[in-house]
């Protein structure tokens, strides 16, 4: 169980406080497939950076009842003055994995070539994306954190993306940041939509994105 209570947050802007969440209350579980929609500035990447605690509450608590990853897309995922063959190695050893394990599945897997043994502040975007990818998929989280990072190479390694997510969420929980209706449709059941600091659920995922496009 993932569940958010009376969640607010706030941030200081010009001298006054601007409220991205007001008083959200949501409960996830295993098995669940949750797009989360809203406008450019609603709060969706905020509200996913909570649910995974890299960022606190203004008010409101956060009950985490199962294993949660990272948000996929967060760049603070892993740590840039070390290599990727490190940050494999240091994360493996937090979650209690066999560290020759993970770094040898995330080096196949991330396709980094000779700068997965380099220093991670080297790498380009799109390879840190690859890089923490593929430590999420190494890892097995009961709730998998997604922030409109899916396409984060070519073709073929965005496939390889899709099907390690879809065999996940067979088994796990997954909440999903995107505009994209295709991406939801892909792997999502449900939508909640944010907006003016409130989350709406639907059952209905198009009923969601009818609800969405008359905002």
């Amino acid at each position: 169980m993932l569940e958010l209570r009376d969640v607010w947050k706030s941030y200081e802007a010009n001298g006054r406080q601007r409220f991205v969440l007001r008083g959200v209350s949501a409960r996830f579980e295993k098995g669940d497939a949750v797009g989360i929609i809203g406008r450019n500035g609603a709060g969706k990447s905020t509200l996913i950076r909570i649910l995974g605690g890299v960022e606190p509450v203004t008010r409101g608590e956060v009950r985490r009842g199962m294993s949660v990853s990272w948000p996929l897309g967060f760049g603070g995922a892993v740590h840039p003055s070390i290599t990727g063959a490190d940050n494999c190695r240091f994360l493996a050893r937090i979650y209690g994995k066999s560290p020759g394990w993970v770094e040898s599945f995330v080096e196949e897997f991330a396709e980094l070539g000779e700068y997965f043994r380099m220093p991670v502040q080297t790498y380009s975007s799109g390879m840190s994306s690859r890089l923490a990818f593929g430590l999420s998929m190494a890892i097995d989280f009961d709730c998998y954190l997604i922030d409109e990072v899916i396409a984060v190479g070519d073709a073929r390694f965005t496939e390889r993306c899709r099907a390690a997510l879809e065999e996940r969420r067979q088994r796990s929980a997954l909440l999903m940041v995107s505009h994209g209706p295709g991406l939801l449709r892909s792997f999502c059941n449900s939508a909640a939509i944010l907006h003016e600091g409130r989350l709406t659920f639907h059952e209905d995922l198009d009923q969601a994105l009818i609800a969405y496009d008359a905002l």
